[in-house]
This record gives structure tokens, C-alpha cells and sequence, in this order.
């Protein structure tokens, strides 16, 4: 019997060694691929073998040619979600099927911990409904793959993983943004959708981005040897995007979704140039345009906390939530999630994660499936009247108006020329605000839960909050 099994073993093993097709792990069963579009499909063969690739949803050949290396490539057109389908990769006698395949949308979900914060929680630290989400789960329309860990000097072209199927089992440690996100966007437009998630924990967004992004910033040290990586590798610039971005650049994705910030909150001041930078990267390299770029606003936290004996103004987290709310004004086809209202003041990561991905998901299917008839956006701060000793702020993105849902707001504040800012009595009005204070005779200028932790107030009808903001540049 043990003779048998070790022949067994032996053939596998050569049958491995000898394979003249490898496909990377994002070519597996169960992959999705995005509908209506050419599909890159890539993988390895012998120097210059000539590969046939075949799709069952339209019996069409397709050919490729590999390289001197081996590497080969093609695109594979794709029609209307649907499925299951197969792909059969040959070259001479040898043929590669893949199976289980559901063409329909995909997106690539990346950041650190609180969009790689699983669905069960953190050990510790629960998702609020986790349980309850994952035990209703089962669904053969959502197709999920994981990247694992990884930090390194040069750029990978493949990792151990493999696509799954939504099921109790496999939803537990998957992303809960990630699959709050995903799970609406299923139900709602009513097709397969596959979700790529390329997540680290406490990674920085310099991490994500490789030296040529990073050249114009002289603070980001492009790490050469393996001792740089020993401490914190995920904030050292480059290893992530060599790790893991780097194997699935280049896969047909609708669009992607990212929640970061939280570990470059001390350098807000250059979060919106890095980050507009990364994005026209990432796109330059998927060659797909301006793909959609949808990302969480990091949420009110006490950041203090890490500094308790040499706190900085700067280190107040709501410069980098401005710098995020600029961003979204800036880069093309994007938009932002505002979660003033999950916010923990000792706890980074909010349990809450269904405000998060749904609002990712309300954006994405108001502005790029026209999907209407509701509320995607968080009111936005447009301008300040200053009258007799009062200032009126009114607001964009407030269809049917903004209300604090009969609670006290009591986090805005005005200054006057001295540059003090004085907490602010505050009247509603249907789309503005009207901010007094006896002790700002001239106001010229108007802050909005300007702190580390502060918890929302204002709202949209629609239940979408406020985000923290000022009038001034002090």
C-alpha cells in the first residue's frame, strides 16, 4: 500500500516537473472574469510554444505565442454575466482546463487592516453582525480571492491562492468591507461578482507604490536589502506593490475600492499628491484608463494615544481626512465614503463594517451602473455667508435636505481675525447652517469636528454623514 502511494506521489510530481502549461493562481476554478470586455489571460510554457486557448462560451481559439521565457499572452472577449463556463489552455498534447468560470463585474479591494479585517473579526476585536452575515452567505454568484502576505525587494509574478466560492466556510475570513461591498452589488444588479482582495494590515500607502511612483517624493527610502524589511516590511516603500499588487496588475477588474490612512495619518500633508499619484499609476499599468477608484475615509479615532508625550498638531487625524476629501475632488472617476459616524475612540478598527462597504457600494452603483432613486453622496461643505456677526454654511449633495435626527449639534466652531476658534451655537436649516458665538464679534472663518475623534452630527436625509472640515488654511 505505501509502494502504491509513493508511485502515485512520484507520477504527480513529475507530471509537475515536465508540465509544459503553469497559469498563476488568479486561473484557477472558480475565477471571474469581467463581462463585456477583452480579459487578459496570461500564464507559462516552454520557450516559443505555440498555446491555443479555447472558451466555452463562444467556442472561440484564440493564440498565443510564449516568449523566450516562456511568458505568454492574450485577451479573451467576453460576453454578458453569466456562466459556468470553461477556458482550455493547450499546447501540443498537454491541455489546461479551467472550470467553473462566471463572467459578471469584478473589483480589486485593497488597503490595510480595516479592509483586511475579515468578516469574523479580529482576535479580540468582532465585526458587529459578523456571525449572523456569515452564517446567510452562501451564494455560488459571488467568487472571492485572496492574496496572501507578502513583502519583498522585487516584484512577484504569482502567489499561492485560489478563487472561492461565498459560503460560511469561506466568508468567515474573507473581507468584511470587502464583502459588504461585493454582496450589495450582487444583489442589487442582479450578476455574478468576483472581489480580488490585496490587503496588510498597518501598511502605509508608499508600501503600495513602486520606485518609479515614489520618485518625486524624497521622503519615501526605496529599501535595497533584505535587513530594511526586518521591522515594520508592510510601511516600507515598495514591498507591497512587489508582493502583492505586483502578480495582479493587469487582470480585467471593473474598478477598485481601497481603504487606507490610517498609518499615514502623521503625514497628511503629503497624502493627496501620493495618493493621486498611486492612482494614475495603478491605472497607467492596468491599461484599462481611468478606471473607477472608490475609497473608505479613514474614520474618527484617538491617534493621540500613540503619541502620549511628544503629540504634534499635525498628528490630528482630520488633516488627513481633509487630504482625503480633496483627493476625491481631484483624481478623475472617484469618490468617497465619509464614516464619521463608525468611528471608536479606542478602537482603530470600527466593528461597524457595513456603513463602510455599503457606502462604497452606493457610490458605484449610482455613478458607474446609473443605478437611481437614492442617496450615494455625503453633503458636502460648498460655502460660508458672513452677515451681522452670524455665518450661514451651506452644503452640496443634499437632495432632500440635512438633519442631526433632533440632537444637539455642538461640533462646529468659528474665529475671527485673532485666528481663536469658539464653539459655535448652531441652527438648522433645511440645507444650511447658521453658526453664532458671543465671543466671535467678525467671523471669517468655520471648523467642523476639526479632531482625532469626534462623532458625526450632521447628516444627509439620506442617513449619510457630514465629513469633518474647514474654511481656513491655518
Amino acid at each position: 500500500m505505501k509502494k502504491s502511494i509513493i508511485a502515485i506521489v512520484m507520477v504527480l510530481v513529475s507530471f509537475q516537473i515536465n508540465a509544459k502549461i503553469k497559469l498563476p493562481a488568479l486561473f484557477t476554478d472558480n475565477m471571474m472574469l469581467q463581462q463585456k470586455s477583452n480579459a487578459p489571460i496570461w500564464g507559462w510554457a516552454e520557450k516559443n510554444a505555440n498555446l491555443t486557448i479555447k472558451t466555452s462560451w463562444n467556442s472561440k481559439i484564440y493564440k498565443a505565442k510564449a516568449d523566450a521565457s516562456g511568458k505568454w499572452k492574450t485577451e479573451l472577449q467576453t460576453p454578458t454575466a453569466g456562466g459556468p463556463f470553461t477556458i482550455e489552455v493547450a499546447e501540443g498534447n498537454e491541455k489546461v482546463t479551467i472550470k467553473n468560470i462566471l463572467i459578471g463585474e469584478v473589483w480589486l479591494c485593497s488597503g490595510q487592516s480595516n479592509m483586511e479585517m475579515p468578516l469574523k473579526g479580529f482576535p479580540g476585536q468582532p465585526v458587529k453582525n459578523g456571525n449572523e452575515i456569515i452564517v446567510r452567505s452562501t451564494n455560488k454568484n459571488i467568487h472571492f480571492i485572496t492574496i496572501p502576505r507578502a513583502t519583498v525587494l522585487e516584484p512577484k509574478d504569482d502567489f499561492e491562492g485560489k478563487w472561492e466560492i461565498a459560503s460560511p466556510k469561506s466568508t468567515a475570513n474573507f473581507s468584511a468591507t470587502a464583502w459588504y461591498f461585493g454582496s450589495l452589488l450582487q444583489e442589487v444588479l442582479n450578476v455574478p461578482v468576483g472581489l480580488i482582495h490585496v490587503s496588510y494590515g498597518g501598511s502605509s500607502m508608499e508600501a503600495w507604490m513602486n520606485q518609479e511612483m515614489l520618485k518625486d517624493f524624497a521622503s519615501a527610502k526605496i529599501p535595497t536589502t533584505k535587513e530594511e524589511l526586518a521591522k515594520d516590511p508592510n510601511r516600507v516603500p515598495t514591498t507591497l506593490f512587489n508582493g502583492m499588487l505586483s502578480p495582479v496588475i493587469g487582470y480585467g477588474i471593473k474598478g477598485c475600492i481601497w481603504y487606507q490612512g490610517e498609518s499615514n495619518y502623521e503625514r497628511a500633508s503629503e497624502y493627496k499628491e501620493l495618493m493621486k499619484k498611486m492612482v494614475s499609476s495603478w491605472r497607467a499599468l492596468w491599461k484599462q484608463g481611468d478606471f473607477p477608484f472608490y475609497f473608505a475615509q479613514i474614520a474618527p479615532f484617538n491617534y493621540a494615544s500613540f503619541h502620549p508625550k511628544d503629540y504634534l498638531e499635525k498628528y490630528n487625524s482630520a488633516y488627513l481626512r481633509e487630504a482625503q476629501l480633496k483627493a476625491s475632488a481631484e483624481i478623475p472617476n472617484s469618490g468617497m465614503a465619509v464614516l464619521m459616524d463608525v468611528g471608536e475612540e479606542n478602537n482603530i478598527h470600527p466593528t461597524d463594517k457595513e456603513k463602510g462597504g455599503n457606502r462604497l457600494a452606493f457610490q458605484v452603483l449610482a455613478k458607474i451602473y446609473g443605478v437611481e432613486g437614492f442617496e450615494f453622496e455625503s453633503p458636502k461643505y460648498k460655502s460660508m455667508e458672513i452677515k451681522d456677526g452670524s455665518v450661514t454654511v451651506s452644503f452640496d449633495d443634499v437632495p432632500n435636505g440635512i438633519t442631526a435626527y433632533d440632537a444637539a449639534v455642538l461640533g462646529f466652531e468659528i474665529a475671527g481675525e485673532d485666528k481663536v476658534f469658539y464653539p459655535a451655537k448652531t441652527v438648522l436649516r433645511r440645507k444650511s447652517v447658521v453658526l453664532t458665538s458671543k465671543k466671535v464679534v467678525k467671523p471669517v472663518a468655520v471648523r467642523y469636528l476639526w479632531k482625532d475623534f469626534a462623532k458625526a452630527e450632521l447628516f444627509s436625509t439620506g442617513g449619510l454623514p457630514v465629513s469633518s472640515f474647514r474654511t481656513d488654511e491655518w
